[in-house]
């Protein structure tokens, strides 16, 4: 289930490619667009990593952090984002708890077998920490954009 908006976003604690702990309770004081994606250099996450690195002076600019999480080890994260030059930190969630905190870690039907997986889902979360807006089942292609559109920036 998925956290509504107007909700207090749990709290996390994970490590980034470089082994540096990132905690939300780090950015109060700013907007936070907080994506989760399956799994590093599949197609369809590295456009929407991309799409987030494109636009990421137009965040940055208007004061908004990215950050993306997956359960992708910290390894398979420095080879990512050192590959597409990803100006934010990804964060790693193996045992997927910030996944299940989420309400993104859920059961799929892939060529009608049954396994768990990352829901592709963004959340901005408001200054406070609470969430201001939930993209459930996200397109990769121009997600960035409308993560900004959707938060009043047209750039």
């Amino acid at each position: 289930m998925y956290l509504q908006v107007g909700q207090q976003a749990p709290d996390f604690e994970l490590p980034d490619s470089e082994g540096r702990i990132h905690r939300l309770s780090d950015y109060r004081g700013k907007k936070v667009a907080v994506y989760f994606y399956p799994k590093d250099e599949t197609p369809g996450c590295t456009k929407e990593a991309c799409s987030f690195r494109d636009a990421h002076s137009v965040f940055a600019q208007h004061g908004i952090a990215v950050i993306g999480i997956s359960p992708d080890p910290v390894s398979s994260h420095k080879k990512f984002a050192e590959k597409y030059g990803l100006p934010f930190p990804l964060l790693s969630d193996p045992e997927h708890k910030v996944l299940d905190a989420y309400g993104v870690w859920q059961e799929k039907v892939t060529y009608g077998k049954r396994h768990f997986g990352v829901a592709r889902t963004t959340y901005i979360i408001d200054e406070q920490g609470k969430v201001l807006r939930v993209f459930p089942n996200v397109k990769p292609e121009g997600h960035a954009e409308e993560v900004l559109s959707a938060l009043g920036i047209n750039e």
